[in-house]
């Protein structure tokens, strides 16, 4: 039987760094020799081709997949490659496990991958299915990677960071006190874990450094919307078992500003892990980084979890204004009984979200968080 026949498509390239070398010395060339008998002038021409073009010809297929991190799906030998997963980056350095054995190599990314167009900071990141080709017991080369679900993503610098990818539900962790807690913040990983496809988890540590009472409004809040809110304390050790529970089997991420106690969440779901911990600063309030670069962590009671680093700004990737309001579960329902088709629901007459926080029916905290995310207040 015939081979199939490859297929070839053309993509687009990421802008070369390298720029045409400039001939800084126009003005003492005219002094010396004039532009009269210059041909380069009128003969010269700009070609697309070479370094700088953006639109080459690849072997490969067209991927339509809306959470692929590229565009194409490149040709490779697989029978020469390995599937694995990635559990950490550094640098240009990714570490993969791969799926059979369990082995680790550290692998390089095919410079093809890199060089592809792609709004994404990094073209690699922790959780990715690859497909890698060993080039020793340790190291390797990443070939192609597959199409993601479950992505967690911020906007840094006009790009997309994908933070991790291929995960099944987002515990965030926040803070009762040391550092205070940040309901707003709450209120921005849980619009990405909607547009995810994620299972949110509101994780509350540190209960122990205040009254409880003082939690359960805010708490109950969540818990109207169909969000599992957990009070706990990885100190005492209270609410641990459930988390535990929550995460047995499942592919997790745990995200959360600095300092809230992330990694000290999982050194309690899991006391052989062992992961570094630091104290939060007195002078003002704010954690210090222990964790430089998210990890996949395979977990003794099964599954894998994911720590990040802390974030202190979580900017939206991805969601316009006008789609705010559908990521809010509690203003939701009230969209459509609006007055006007495209009510911004912040200043109009005859707006039924508006309606709702004046009845009590719609927590007002909750809508000035829409309100600043829907005015751009991303940071």
């Amino acid at each position: 039987m015939a081979d199939k026949p490859k297929k070839k498509i053309r993509t687009e390239f990421r802008k070369k760094h390298e720029s045409r070398t400039r001939n800084t010395d126009l003005t003492r060339a005219f002094h010396e020799h004039g532009f009269e008998d210059d041909e380069s002038v009128h003969s010269e021409r700009v070609s697309g081709k070479g370094e700088l073009t953006r639109k080459r010809t690849i072997i490969g297929d067209a991927i339509e997949h809306e959470d692929a991190s590229l565009s194409v799906h490149l040709d490779i030998d697989e029978a020469v490659c390995l599937r694995g997963r990635v559990l950490r980056v550094h640098g240009l350095q990714s570490v993969v496990q791969a799926e059979e054995s369990g082995a680790i190599y550290a692998c390089a990314t095919r410079r093809l991958l890199k060089s592809l167009s792609t709004e994404q900071r990094h073209v690699v990141v922790a959780g990715d299915h690859v497909i890698f080709r060993p080039e020793s017991d340790e190291a390797g080369v990443i070939e192609r990677i597959d199409p993601r679900h479950g992505i967690l993503s911020r906007t840094s610098k006009g790009r997309q960071h994908v933070i991790v990818a291929n995960v099944d539900q987002l515990l965030i962790v926040a803070s009762a006190a040391e550092p205070a807690i940040k309901p707003n913040l709450i209120d921005r990983f849980l619009v990405t874990a909607e547009k995810g496809r994620i299972r949110p988890i509101i994780c509350i540590n540190k209960i122990d450094l205040v009254h409880a009472a003082d939690l359960q409004p805010l708490a109950g809040v969540y818990g109207q919307l169909g969000y599992r809110v957990v009070l706990m304390s990885a100190t005492t050790g209270q609410g641990v078992a459930q988390v535990r529970q929550l995460v047995r089997g499942k592919e997790s991420v745990v995200a959360g500003q600095s300092g809230v106690g992330k990694s000290s969440l999982l050194n309690a779901i899991d006391p052989g892990l062992a992961l570094r911990v630091n104290a939060v600063s007195e002078e003002n309030q704010k954690g210090r980084h222990t964790t430089t670069t998210a990890q996949l962590i395979p977990l003794s009671c099964g599954g894998y979890i994911v720590d990040t680093p802390g974030i202190r700004q979580f900017q939206l990737w991805d969601v316009i204004p006008e789609e705010v309001a559908g990521y809010y579960r509690d203003i939701r329902p009230y969209i459509n009984q609006c007055r006007f088709p495209n009510c911004t629901h912040t200043h109009e007459t005859d707006c039924a979200v508006k309606d709702a926080v004046a009845d009590g029916r719609l927590d007002a905290r909750r809508y000035e968080s829409y309100c600043y995310l829907h005015a751009g207040d991303l940071d």
